[in-house]
């Protein structure tokens, strides 16, 4: 079957193709598409690629077409996603936070991520929120709805000095996100 997109390797770029593939300096993908090309200079239909190299007919059929249309470096790349924005803004996420250490409402012992979904509609924080989204949202930080004491803080990260640690034994509330609260553990604890 004659291919609409026939590969045609200059020797340069061919040792180019052979130098990713030998370095392993490069992401598994770059390196399979420099595969796929090199096979396709040699002539190989895509099925036969697709089956030596244990990838999709459009992997291979993909740089191909790139490498035509825009050359050497663009059949290499990935393509850029264009992603979809976040759910909530930084406030809003502030505010379903807060909103979610709060009191529930009247005749509920707790908040349920409907009833958040719900009410940030209500205070028009957003037009609309499903409660899959809010349960997103909340497991991004370390929040407990259930004992108002504890509040919303960031995860810690565990420092990677030996000498120094985050002090929480020493503070009887958790301390403010974003400010961290070290000692040298050399010193004692008052």
């Amino acid at each position: 079957m004659a291919h609409k997109y026939l590969v045609d390797l200059t020797e340069e770029e061919r040792g180019y193709l052979l130098d990713v593939i030998r370095k392993g300096k490069t992401t598994a993908r770059r390196v399979a598409r420099a595969h796929v090309l090199l096979r396709a200079a040699e002539g190989a239909t895509d099925e036969e690629i697709a089956e030596t190299l244990r990838l999709g007919r459009s992997t291979v059929h993909r740089p191909r077409q790139r490498f035509v249309d825009d050359g050497l470096t663009a059949a290499l790349s990935e393509p850029s996603r264009s992603g979809s924005p976040p759910a909530l803004t930084g406030k809003q996420a502030a505010f379903l936070i807060a909103l979610a250490c709060s009191t529930p409402p009247a005749g509920r012992h707790r908040w349920t991520l409907k009833l958040l979904a719900d009410r940030l509609v209500e205070l028009r924080q957003i037009d609309m929120i499903s409660p899959d989204t809010v349960g997103r949202v909340l497991k991004k930080t370390t929040s407990n709805r259930g004992n108002a004491k504890n509040g919303v803080f960031p995860v810690s990260v565990p420092t990677t000095s030996g000498l120094w640690r985050r002090s929480w034994t020493c503070t009887p509330n958790p301390t403010i996100p974003g400010i961290p609260q070290c000692v040298l553990t050399k010193a004692p604890c008052s």
